[in-house]
């Protein structure tokens, strides 16, 4: 009869001792308007077998979006006048005011004095004219209003001035060390710059934090008051698997371009600062796409949203959880060398839970020649929820017991 006490004693010594807390929670989903700090783009550069093409800009810099490597640069991290490149930072904080619910697409914002009165690049629309968000956005990305970037700071910030500040806080978030916002239209302005790498972070941010909204940088033209604004990327129009993102021109920055192109399972991120004119803006971006497409093979390890493994569950009522990765797990390396690419899991154990779909359970390392290229979160697909007090201690015990005898 002794005996029973003792027992509990070890049960409840076992629970106590053993997590019953839910695991760490992964990071902010893709559609997630913040992220806790964004790693810096990785600077490492790969050999080539191709020759990379003789290209005549002032700054590049070539990356795949799905890894994040660095497949070419030039003068990435020189300072220059980033000119409506500037209207990225404008999209992204806008479109966390629509995520956040600030703003709604259909919601009908009248068009303040101060935009219609901005210089460059403008929609034309009449001070107190009503306005959607959405064809804000449209003028903002499509034609690169200058009143659209003026007329959308002031609806979410209230003035200019505040959401400049909003600007330059997310730059520093996001690691944009190389830049400094002084308006949110890019017009040239002495201490305001921007970098080839620091721009290639924003359009990654954009692309992660925001998929929802890249329909926009797609758009090749839209209609506004009887009047149709062009897309000024002609590449566009030109490659079908370009699928944004934005142009810029001052006569401090030269012709600017920043092209995103989709050719599965690889995406591919281009910044193109400094052309001489508006036909080499898209020539020399264009080089520098096809030399990556045919220089560099991609390898894919894992396909998003399809389980890897069943993982087992302790202090739960699901036994098992289905885990996987919530995007492709691909990386590139030199033609005919993707063998080189190799991947480390890590799935700490045991996994308790309670934790919900969508948290990390794990940790993948995507590595070439053994060195590190990227890591990636291995999340739960199915939610954990937590087993009742006679289950949590039964596991606890059998925890305990695994302890002794490993």
């Amino acid at each position: 009869m002794k005996s029973r006490p003792v027992v509990a004693a070890i049960l409840i010594a076992a629970l106590l001792s053993s997590p019953t807390t839910a695991q760490a929670p992964a990071v902010a989903p893709a559609t997630a308007p913040l992220v806790t700090g964004a790693p810096p783009l990785p600077v490492e550069n790969v050999d080539t077998v191709i020759a990379q093409p003789f290209v005549g800009l002032a700054a590049y810099l070539v990356v795949e979006a799905t890894s994040g490597q660095v497949l070419a640069e030039s003068n990435a991290k020189k300072r220059r006048d980033p000119a409506s490149l500037t209207k990225l930072m404008t999209a992204y904080i806008a479109f966390d005011a629509l995520y956040q619910k600030q703003l709604s697409l259909s919601q009908r914002l009248r068009m303040p004095e101060r935009a219609w009165k901005a210089d460059g690049s403008r929609l034309s629309i009449q001070p107190g004219t009503p306005v959607t968000t959405e064809d804000l956005v449209r003028g903002l990305l499509v034609h690169s209003g200058n009143d659209a970037a003026v007329a959308l700071a002031i609806a979410i910030s209230g003035n200019e001035s505040d959401f400049v500040a909003r600007m330059n806080r997310e730059a520093k978030r996001l690691g944009m060390e190389d830049t400094n916002y002084l308006n949110p239209t890019g017009l040239s302005q002495q201490g305001h710059h921007s970098s080839a790498h620091d721009i290639g972070i924003l359009a990654l941010a954009l692309l992660r934090d925001y998929p929802q909204y890249a329909k926009f940088f797609a758009e090749k033209s839209f209609t506004l008051g009887g009047t149709t604004y062009e897309n000024r990327n002609r590449l566009l129009a030109l490659d079908p698997t370009v699928d944004g993102m934005k142009t810029g021109f001052t006569d401090a920055a030269g012709w600017c371009l920043v092209a995103t192109v989709s050719r599965s399972p690889r995406k591919l991120v281009v910044v193109a600062l400094g052309a001489a004119n508006e036909n080499a803006r898209i020539s020399e971006t264009q080089k520098l796409i096809d030399w990556a497409f045919t220089a560099y093979q991609p390898r894919r390890f894992y396909e998003a949203g399809k389980a890897i493994q069943q993982l087992e569950v302790w202090k739960s009522t699901a036994n098992l959880v289905p885990i996987g990765f919530r995007d492709d797990v691909t990386a590139i390396n030199i033609a005919g060398k993707t063998h080189e690419i190799t991947t480390e899991l890590t799935i700490p154990e045991p996994a308790m839970g309670p934790f919900q779909a969508g948290d990390k359970v794990g940790t993948l390392r995507v590595k070439r020649a053994g060195n590190l290229l990227y890591e990636r979160d291995v999340v739960a697909f199915e939610a954990a929820p937590q087993a009742p007090m006679w289950k949590r201690m039964w596991h606890g015990f059998l925890l305990f017991l695994k302890s002794i005898f490993k």
